[in-house]
Formats: C-alpha cells, structure tokens, sequence
C-alpha cells in the first residue's frame, strides 16, 4: 500500500519511508528494518525521518527494548480512496475492448 496521494510530492526517500511504513502500520518498523525497505544511507534515512517526525508525518514509540517507527494516521489510505483510484490495469480494460 502507498502513503496517501497528498504525501507523495515529497523528496523521494521520504516517499519512499512513508510508502514502507505504511505497508507496515501495525506494527512499525526499526531503523534498521526500514533501511532494508528504503535504497539510502543511513544518514540520508535519518535526514528523512528528521525531516517526516518534525512535519508530523511519522511517529515514534519507544519501550524498552526497541524504537519502532509507524506512520501518522493521516498518511494511511482509507480503504474507500483506494476503491476509488483505479489502477492502470482497470484503465486499460476501460479502454480497450475485451
């Protein structure tokens, strides 16, 4: 699943995050494990993160054995906008005659 549209004009690596970690919402990801998901160096990702938690785009939890990074509620897609959004494959069938 990606970030909602209005999110999506954002540098690429922050498009990037928000897209991993909404596929994700549940539970989070580490630092480490979004690093596996998103194509940059560490300091870029921090850069990112910085830059997402101080628009209010991310948010963080802590406990006691690790930090775990989840979208804010506003990034994640409602199930309704995705309906409504058709996909290339639907835009193509609407065109061509099957």
């Amino acid at each position: 699943m990606k970030a909602k549209r209005e999110f999506r004009n954002r540098a690429d690596i922050d498009v990037s995050v928000l897209d991993a970690l909404v596929d994700r919402a549940e539970d989070g990801m580490t630092v480490f494990e979004l690093r596996s998901h998103v194509e940059a160096d560490i300091d870029d990702l921090e850069t990112a993160l910085a830059g997402l938690k101080e628009d209010g785009l991310i948010v963080v939890e802590q406990s006691a054995s690790r930090t775990v990074i989840k979208p804010a509620d506003r990034v994640i897609p409602d199930p309704e906008d995705l309906a409504e959004d058709p996909s290339l494959i639907d835009e193509l069938r609407k065109k061509l005659p099957f």
